[in-house]
């Protein structure tokens, strides 16, 4: 992958020894998730543990559907979104967790 000389992200790259780091330096962060069944959500990061279970805060969660047309049997795709002041995400419907972009 090559060195990170130069980047500015060095003092991240080391703090990151264990997947669980990169999710303890996104502590009060917002981050994005995404979950089984088409279910992504964003928000400030406030707990977890080692099972992945989370606390969010200020959510902005989106539900994907896909619908097909009876007559044309055409995938219709549709988005809903909820806001959420508080959530408990169960760690083992996560798939994904990308922290905050970080400037570098």
């Amino acid at each position: 992958m090559g060195d990170d000389v130069g980047t500015g992200n060095e003092h991240l790259v080391a703090a990151v020894e264990e997947p669980l780091d990169l999710v303890r330096l996104s502590l009060d962060e917002r981050i994005y998730v995404k979950m089984r069944n088409e279910r992504e959500a964003t928000g400030r990061l406030h707990a977890y543990d080692q099972h992945l279970n989370m606390v969010l805060s200020d959510v902005e969660e989106t539900v994907t559907t896909l619908e097909i047309d009876e007559e044309t049997y055409e995938e219709i795709y549709k988005s809903t979104k909820r806001s959420i002041s508080m959530l408990f995400v169960r760690g083992d419907v996560i798939i994904l967790i990308s922290p905050p972009m970080r400037p570098g």
